[in-house]
């Protein structure tokens, strides 16, 4: 009978490990979906930096797309 018991205490556990998983993951996806990351934008200042160098680097050379690595 204690093989019962252990069992069902480790099923209870584990129940309950995924519920709490489950209910935070919801929770994420709200918080997320009500306050979205802003979108972060170059500095202005930056680019023409940035063209001025691919210019002088590479004479004829078109930017068409400046993206920040992270």
């Amino acid at each position: 009978m204690e093989a019962t018991n252990l069992f069902s205490a480790c099923l209870v556990a584990l129940v309950s490990v995924f519920t709490l998983l489950g209910s935070l993951a919801v929770i994420f996806e709200l918080i997320t979906v009500l306050f979205p990351a802003r979108q972060q934008r170059i500095d202005p200042v930056l680019i023409g930096a940035i063209s001025t160098t691919v210019a002088t680097v590479y004479p004829g050379a078109k930017l068409t797309r400046i993206e920040e690595e992270r």
